[in-house]
């Protein structure tokens, strides 16, 4: 990784956080992915000898540390690794506010979004029950995909899970991601009819409390309260 041979407190930064990828992949793990799977899942686009180097490169930064676990070992942030979150929000904050823009096609990938809700579940507001969530993704790439909930923990299937949909919500991914990020609400949404949500009314009540959706949401939407409303650019 590149060094500055500065003595600076930015250089030094720098040289842990500033090649291609690292803020992504820290991000990855400030929001509590562990496996390397679960890291490279929420990164499409990047060789996974590419994260193996980059993972490596944290832990002899003192960002991380590699720790055996049942079937396998995963990535724990230290202090110092933790000690990132401000500093990742910090970055996606200024994003919003001076960068962001609607999502585009070629930006939002449906297997991505939905492991990214599926992260961002509140889990004391989920049912006692399984609950399988069908995901239909309509448009140029049309493709379905399954979140299942089940006792507090959420899975992704990219196959039929192998019992009936409890809820299905009928969108295109722009659309979905556009509530994920804040830039609309699910109900917003629904009334417009970009977003179709089918199933029990007792668990279409319920569906939008189980998700906290984009931890940059909040921004977002203080942008849009500022600005009067959502703008491009």
């Amino acid at each position: 990784m590149r060094e500055y041979a500065q003595y600076c407190p930015v250089a030094l930064a720098s040289a842990v956080l500033a090649d291609r990828w690292m803020p992504l992949i820290v991000r990855e793990l400030v929001l509590g992915s562990r496996r390397f799977n679960d890291i490279d899942r929420g990164l499409p686009g990047i060789s996974r000898t590419l994260l193996k180097q980059r993972l490596e490169h944290l832990a002899r930064k003192g960002v991380l540390d590699r720790v055996p676990v049942a079937r396998g070992h995963e990535y724990q942030l230290t202090p110092a690794g933790r000690d990132l979150e401000p500093v990742i929000m910090a970055i996606g904050e200024w994003a919003v506010r001076w960068m962001f823009t609607e999502p585009e096609p070629r930006e939002v990938d449906p297997v991505t979004l939905t492991w990214w809700m599926s992260r961002r579940i509140d889990e004391q507001e989920l049912p006692g029950q399984r609950v399988n969530i069908e995901f239909d993704y309509r448009g140029d790439d049309p493709t379905r995909i399954w979140l299942v909930l089940d006792q507090r923990e959420a899975s992704v299937c990219t196959e039929h899970p192998g019992f009936s949909s409890d809820v299905v919500i009928t969108t295109e991914p722009v659309a979905l991601m556009r509530v994920f990020a804040g830039i609309v609400t699910l109900a917003q949404a629904t009334a417009e009819g970009s977003v179709i949500l089918t199933g029990p009314p007792r668990l279409l009540r319920a569906l939008p409390t189980w998700f906290l959706w984009s931890p940059f949401a909040p921004a977002v939407r203080a942008r849009c309260d500022v600005q009067g409303g959502w703008s491009v650019g």
